[in-house]
């Protein structure tokens, strides 16, 4: 069955039943509604707790004590190179409009109210695809929800934890002259930290959208390994636009993952290419020995 066919047939119990586009409408809206109720769950709990919010989460990678940047400096006194420790960024993040700091803690509290619920919505979303489904279908796809959670989880940590910390040193400490001092925009800030750990939880779900590529034939490892090298010039595109240091050593460390996520990309769809060769195959041997009797 194909993607649009969604739009036509639920699948209950093995039967199908028709369904029209509003009564789909209806139910994709409840899935919604009932995403939004747990992640403003989420956002409420944590706009109750703005310390722990801010201080431990959004403005800590401003602060010399940061874990990417102690251990940065444990790699320095390894290599006996002081530059990779960082004392003092030299610059404040400031507020100049009125109603901000509310509107931002809303904000902030709803963003990561999402990230901290994405494996729920994950799976209300899965429920509402899943029933448009064959059974053989949900089994190649069963595992999706913690499969992708991991993956999204581990794009956000890499991102919070490398991503933002060399973006917050190059871009704060950035001067064009000795006389104008870096007084950054909270709004900017927090732009900053949030949409790179959200937009690195996102890229790191490519392998996943590789396997259902691969799964309806739209990717094969063939066509991926012939466009390695694009691939290769695309990444480090990426790897430059993510990071605004312009240093090698930060987009280095952006690249060498999504180029390992394109590779698992290739891995996957090989593996799910042989699996539906393997299926087709076993299809046309039964259809054969029905023939014959």
């Amino acid at each position: 069955m194909g993607f649009l066919d969604l739009f036509i047939k639920r699948r209950d119990g093995g039967n199908e039943k028709e369904m029209s586009f509003l009564e789909h409408l209806e139910e994709l809206r409840w899935h919604i509604f009932r995403s939004l109720i747990a992640i403003l769950s989420v956002a409420v709990v944590l706009f109750l707790n703005k310390s722990f919010l801010f201080d431990k989460i959004i403005l800590a990678p401003k602060h010399p004590e940061f874990w990417t940047y102690r251990e940065m400096c444990r790699l320095g006194d390894f290599l006996h190179m002081p530059g990779f420790c960082m004392h003092d960024f030299g610059f404040t993040v400031m507020n100049i409009d009125l109603s901000a700091q509310f509107m931002i803690h809303l904000k902030t509290s709803f963003t990561l109210g999402l990230v901290a619920a994405f494996p729920y919505v994950l799976w209300e979303f899965w429920r509402f695809i899943s029933p448009a489904l064959l059974e053989k279908e949900k089994s190649a796809a069963s595992g999706i929800v913690l499969a992708g959670s991991l993956l999204f989880y581990t794009g956000v940590l890499f991102g919070y934890y490398l991503i933002v910390p060399f973006t917050v040193v190059f871009l704060g400490t950035y001067q064009v002259s000795a006389e104008v001092t870096n007084q950054i925009n909270l709004s900017s800030y927090i732009e900053t930290v949030t949409g790179l750990g959200f937009a690195c939880g996102l890229m790191f779900e490519f392998p996943l959208v590789i396997y259902f590529l691969a799964t309806v034939g739209l990717a094969t490892h063939e066509f991926l390994s012939r466009y390695r090298k694009v691939a290769i010039v695309i990444i480090l595109l990426l790897a430059a636009v993510i990071t605004p240091s312009p240093d090698m050593f930060s987009q280095t460390i952006v690249a060498l993952p999504l180029y390992g996520l394109f590779e698992m990309g290739i891995v996957i769809s090989k593996r799910v290419s042989r699996r539906r060769e393997k299926r087709k195959k076993l299809e046309e041997e039964k259809i054969m020995e029905e023939s014959e009797v």
